[in-house]
C-alpha cells in the first residue's frame, strides 16, 4: 500500500469513528482531498485508492494537471476565492466552485460556462454577521442570486 493510500485509509477511519460518535451515517460525510502542490502521480495514487473528487485553488496549475489526468473519471472542485480574471478557467474546467462571494463572480461563471457542460455546482459564501472585514455576500441578498444566476446553480 502506498503512503497516499495508507493516509487516505487513516482519514476515512477517523471520519467513520467521528460519525459513529456523532450517531451519523458515514455516507453523510464526503472527503475532498486537496491536491494543490501535488503532481498528477499523487492524484493517480489517490484515485487508485478510491478517491474521485479533488479540490484545487491554484487554478492554472489545476488546469494543467487536469489535462494530464484526462484519462481518469475525476471531479474537480475549485476551492477558495475566485478572481474575476480566473472565472473562465473555472467555468470551463471545474464541476464545483466552492467560494462564490459576490454576484459579479456568479454572473461571470454563468456566462462563461459552456452550454455543452452540466451546470456548475456552487457554494455561496454568506457574510452572516455583516462584518466589514469578512468576505461574502450579505445575508439579506444571497437568496436573490438563485433567480439572477440560475444557470450557474445546480
Amino acid at each position: 500500500m502506498t503512503t497516499i493510500a495508507a493516509n487516505l485509509q487513516s482519514v476515512h477511519q477517523r471520519i467513520a469513528d467521528a460519525c459513529a460518535a456523532a450517531q451519523r451515517h458515514v455516507n453523510e460525510v464526503t472527503l475532498l482531498p486537496v491536491s494543490k502542490t501535488f503532481g498528477p502521480e499523487a492524484v493517480r495514487e489517490a484515485h487508485a485508492a478510491g478517491e474521485t473528487a479533488f479540490g484545487e485553488n491554484y487554478i492554472q496549475e489545476a488546469v494543467e494537471k487536469q489535462a494530464l489526468l484526462a484519462d481518469l473519471p475525476l471531479q474537480w472542485h475549485c476551492i477558495g476565492p475566485i478572481q474575476s480574471n480566473k472565472t473562465r478557467l473555472v467555468a470551463q474546467h471545474f464541476a464545483w466552485a466552492h467560494t462564490i462571494d459576490r454576484l459579479k463572480i456568479a454572473q461571470r461563471l454563468s456566462e462563461q460556462r459552456p452550454q455543452v457542460m452540466p451546470p456548475l455546482s456552487v457554494c455561496i459564501q454568506v457574510n452572516i454577521d455583516g462584518g466589514a472585514s469578512k468576505a461574502g455576500v450579505p445575508r439579506a441578498r444571497h437568496w436573490r442570486w438563485r433567480a439572477r444566476c440560475t444557470r450557474c446553480l445546480a
